[in-house]
């Protein structure tokens, strides 16, 4: 596994606090509101939009309806002298517009979650991707480091998996992965991070992870696919038909104190990844179905 070198492109981006930025579109509209029942003139009704569209972006898509139904409301009272004396067809274009806008970006706000969902994640297994998992990972090298605490990787693969390819077609072998997948994002901790690189091939990043602790993650997801009882390809299979080899190294053990640089934390995740595929290849050469550990 190569990580990537232009870690700015991947790197998650800060979330502003959800509660602040209601805060500030809650101000926002009280703001807008005050200077629209003093001047009711049309450019000030326009800044309107703006908190709109803020809260659909930075809060949720429902939040920026909810917040065009208020901008509505504002309207109304805002301009209510004028308003009792029937509407113009400019007072209905103007509450439509605060709707429309209100809909609009909140759909546009939800293709861009799911979008972005979908360029993290990986189609089969629905763990991270490659490129977001390199991602993260440099982040977690880099508060690692920061902190002084420990961090482990975890590689594994599916054992065996040509021979059930062979023998029960490439349907099977791919269901066999998705399970493995399922299986790993149900068992770990939620300080960890998985992805799958290659065929049937997965990395697992543990922050705060001492090797103990990472030997007994490792072998509880040993233990958890090993006795699974799956149906592939519409084949019922036996207990223990399935099982993974891992491998797991520590970040102490693998140069933690590399040279501060852009891509120092790229670096050193590369020589994490590394050691704990050596040790997966161990695991393989002592007769698989084991976890072996470089630490």
């Amino acid at each position: 596994m190569r990580l990537t070198r232009d870690q700015s492109l991947l790197a998650p981006r800060p979330r502003w606090n959800r509660a602040w930025v209601a805060v500030l579109v809650g101000a926002a509209l009280w703001l807008i509101f005050e200077l629209d029942r003093r001047t009711g003139s049309a450019p000030v009704q326009h800044l309107y939009y703006l908190p709109i569209v803020v809260a659909s972006l930075r809060i949720g898509p429902r939040t920026g309806v909810v917040v065009s139904l208020v901008a509505v409301v504002l309207y109304h009272i805002a301009n209510l002298a004028r308003l009792t004396m029937g509407y113009t067809d400019t007072d209905v274009v103007q509450a439509a517009l605060f709707l429309f806008v209100g809909i609009v970006t909140a759909t546009l706000a939800a293709d861009r979650r799911r979008l972005r969902a979908l360029a993290a994640t990986d189609d089969l297994t629905g763990l991270h991707n490659l490129r977001s998992f390199e991602a993260r990972l440099a982040v977690m090298v880099r508060a690692a480091r920061e902190s002084g605490t420990p961090m482990a990787m975890l590689v594994l693969d599916v054992d065996r998996l040509k021979a059930l390819n062979d023998a029960h077609g490439h349907l099977a072998g791919a269901e066999a992965v998705r399970l493995v997948g399922r299986t790993l994002a149900a068992c770990l901790p939620p300080d960890a991070v998985a992805c799958r690189y290659g065929g049937d091939e997965f990395a697992v990043a543990i922050a705060s992870c001492t090797e103990a602790r990472a030997r007994a993650i490792a072998e509880h997801l040993r233990g958890s696919v090993q006795a699974l009882e799956p149906v592939l390809a519409g084949i019922h299979f036996p207990v223990r038909a399935l099982s993974i080899s891992v491998g797991m190294a520590s970040l102490d053990a693998v140069d933690a104190a590399s040279p501060a640089s852009p891509d120092g934390e790229a670096r050193a995740g590369e020589a994490l990844f590394a050691a704990a595929d050596e040790a997966l290849y161990v695991a393989k050469r002592q007769g698989r179905n084991r976890v072996s550990a470089l630490v």
